[in-house]
C-alpha cells in the first residue's frame, strides 16, 4: 500500500531540519523522495507498506515520534491516494476559535471559573454533554443578549490558519460546515468570518432581549454531530474516506472516528488518544499540509 508520512510544525516555530527527515527515512519501509510542502515547516515522505498497513498506522506514527523526540513536530500517517478531502466538518470552540463561548458569557454573571470547570469536565468526557450544557445555560438567565456582540468583538479570536484552511479546500471543490455544541449566536458570525458554507449549533432561548436560561431541544451534542456528518455525506453522495473532521472535545469524538481523516486538534487527552490523527503543535494550516497542499497553493482570502 502507498502511504505518506507528513511531518508538520507550527509556521511560527519551524523545527524541521535534514537530520529529522533523515531519521524518518531510516525508520520507514521503502521510503520515497521527500517533498517539501513548506521549507522547515512541512514535508511529505511517501513510503510503501505490506500487508494490512491501515492497522499499523499508529505504530508507524509512534516510531516517527521517537525519531522526533521532544521537538514540536506533528506527524500524520495515512494512505496517499485518498488524502485530499471533499467535505470538512469542524468544531468551533477551542478548535476554529481559541475560546469557549459559554465560559466568556458566564464571565458577565461572575461565574466564569465555575462554568469553565464544568465545560472542561464535559470536554474531557467525564460528564455527559447535554445535562452539562443545560446546567451552564441556566446560569445565564436574565443576561442581556447584547453581551454576545461584546464577546465577539473583544474576546473571541480566530485560530490561526482557519480561513486559509477553509478557503483553500473550497477552492478545490470541498464543502465546509462549522458544527458546534455551542450557540448559533456565535457560529453564524464565526462561520462568516472564516468562510464556512454552513453552520449548525444550539439555539439559546431569548425573551424580551434577555436569555431565559434555556436551550432549545434537542441539544446538538456528540450524536447530533455524527448525524450531521452522515447527513452531509448522503447529501453530497460521498464516502467516509472523503471527509476531514477536526475537533478537541469528547462531543467531537464520534464524528472524528467516523471521518476519513479525523483530527484531534490541540485536543483533550482521551480524544487525542482515540483519533486517527492529532495536531498538538501546528496551527490549522497543518490540516492542509496533511492533505498534501503546498504553501504556494494556500488561498488567503
Amino acid at each position: 500500500m502507498s502511504l505518506v508520512a507528513t511531518l508538520i510544525c507550527n509556521p511560527n516555530n519551524p523545527a524541521l531540519e535534514s537530520t529529522i527527515v533523515d531519521g524518518a527515512l531510516a525508520t520507514l519501509a521503502s521510503p520515497g523522495t521527500p517533498r517539501w510542502l513548506f521549507n522547515e515547516v512541512a514535508v511529505d515522505i511517501p513510503f510503501t507498506a505490506e500487508g494490512d498497513a491501515l492497522k499499523n498506522l499508529h505504530q508507524m506514527e509512534a516510531r516517527l515520534r521517537e525519531v522526533r523526540g521532544d521537538l514540536p513536530i506533528d506527524i500524520v500517517v495515512q494512505p496517499i491516494a485518498t488524502r485530499r478531502k471533499k467535505l470538512f466538518l469542524a468544531d468551533m470552540d477551542s478548535t476554529m476559535i481559541g475560546q469557549e463561548c459559554i465560559d466568556e458569557l458566564a464571565d458577565f454573571v461572575g461565574l466564569k471559573t465555575h462554568v469553565a470547570a464544568i465545560t472542561e469536565r464535559a470536554m474531557r468526557g467525564e460528564i455527559a454533554f447535554e445535562p452539562a450544557l443545560r446546567e451552564r445555560v441556566a446560569l445565564l438567565k436574565d443576561l442581556p443578549v447584547s453581551v454576545v456582540e461584546e464577546v465577539l468583538a473583544s474576546r473571541i479570536t480566530l485560530t490561526p490558519g482557519g480561513r486559509e484552511l477553509v478557503m483553500t479546500m473550497r477552492a478545490h471543490g470541498a464543502y465546509s460546515c462549522l458544527i458546534s455544541g455551542g450557540f448559533t449566536l456565535f457560529t453564524n458570525a464565526v462561520a462568516a468570518k472564516i468562510g464556512f458554507q454552513e453552520n449548525r449549533a444550539n439555539e439559546l432561548v431569548v425573551r424580551d432581549g434577555k436569555f431565559t436560561g434555556e436551550v432549545r431541544e434537542p441539544i446538538l451534542g456528540r450524536e447530533k454531530k455524527l448525524a450531521t456528518l452522515i447527513e452531509l455525506l448522503e447529501s453530497f453522495d460521498l464516502d467516509d474516506i472523503d471527509t476531514l473532521v477536526a475537533g478537541d472535545g469528547a462531543n467531537d469524538l464520534s464524528m472524528i472516528q467516523h471521518a476519513g481523516l479525523g483530527v484531534a486538534y490541540h485536543a483533550k487527552p482521551a480524544v487525542a488518544a482515540a483519533a486517527a490523527a492529532r495536531i498538538d503543535h501546528g496551527d490549522l494550516t497543518a490540516l492542509l499540509y496533511a492533505q498534501g497542499y503546498t504553501r504556494e497553493e494556500f488561498v488567503e482570502g
